[in-house]
């Protein structure tokens, strides 16, 4: 339901050819669907690797396997960029988000596994279109309009309802009267 929603949130955006050179948004929505449909696998199947390792080991491997699979895609650009033109400005942004919104908040995703069900974990990425969305709103590079406002709601309807309901094995309990 939750990604549906996001679906919804994503697909219904404006379409514009602010990527570079001319090209619209819809690879970019395909690469995250395939991003999070990835993320969605990991929280479920790799529950045990969570609980055996800790969240730097796990992090030094993923980045490590992610650099590995993206670098054919975006190792010329990285090779061909002007670095030493690159005030100090580009460089505290870059570190930023490597540092604070990348590695800082991945880091915490397996102790967050670690403590709390996949579904909870994993409600953030159904908010991060709505937050992306919003953002693009406030920076005039979208406009807000009633499908947007439907999908942030079924959004957090869906996050509320997944995050209400019972395990199968906490509501068998509670139909046994074991609970």
């Amino acid at each position: 339901m939750g990604l549906r929603d996001a679906l919804i949130l994503i697909l219904g955006g404006h379409q514009s050819d602010i990527v570079r050179g001319g090209v619209n948004s819809f690879w970019g929505n395909v690469l995250y669907l395939c991003a999070e449909t990835s993320f969605a696998i990991y929280f479920v199947h790799f529950k045990g690797l969570i609980d055996c390792y800790s969240p730097v080991t796990l992090m030094k491997w993923m980045f490590l396997y992610s650099t590995i699979c993206c670098f054919p895609f975006i190792g010329k650009e990285l090779l061909t960029v002007p670095y030493e033109f690159m005030s100090w400005n580009i460089w505290s942004d870059i570190l930023f988000i490597v540092l604070g919104a990348t590695f800082l908040s991945y880091l915490l995703v397996p102790v967050g596994q670690h403590w709390l069900k996949p579904t909870v974990v994993s409600m953030h990425n159904y908010v991060q279109p709505v937050i992306a969305a919003l953002l693009a709103i406030y920076w005039v590079m979208d406009k807000f309009n009633w499908i947007k406002a439907a999908a942030i709601i079924l959004v957090f309807s869906g996050v509320y309802i997944v995050t209400q309901s019972k395990s199968r094995l906490d509501a068998e309990k509670t139909n046994t009267g074991m609970g």
